[in-house]
């Protein structure tokens, strides 16, 4: 059963913003977790510690951008809190 991907309205109007070809990466890659959104198989998906309790987890999008996002095995639904170039999230969650 696949899981339902979620995209916070301030994610997707900045992907939005971006050119076409790389909307069409970032899309292809966040439609890849509707099947796996679980880390260490199939992808670079890692877990990362960034709140107590919350496991939230990291997809590096070709070379540039990164998104961070949580899933929940019951409603079987992905959550894409942000979406930012691999730079910007260095910066506010230093090195991953």
């Amino acid at each position: 059963m696949k899981f339902r991907v979620v995209i916070r309205q301030k994610s997707a109007d900045a992907v939005n913003e971006l050119p076409v070809k790389t909307r069409r990466i970032l899309h292809s890659a966040l439609a890849a977790l509707e099947e796996n959104p679980y880390p260490g198989t199939g992808g670079d998906k890692e877990r990362l510690q960034l709140e107590e309790g919350v496991d939230v987890y990291w997809l590096p999008i070709g070379r540039s951008y990164t998104a961070l996002y949580t899933f929940d095995d019951n409603d079987r639904v992905v959550q894409v809190h942000e979406v930012m170039t691999i730079a910007q999230a260095h910066k506010k969650y230093g090195r991953m």
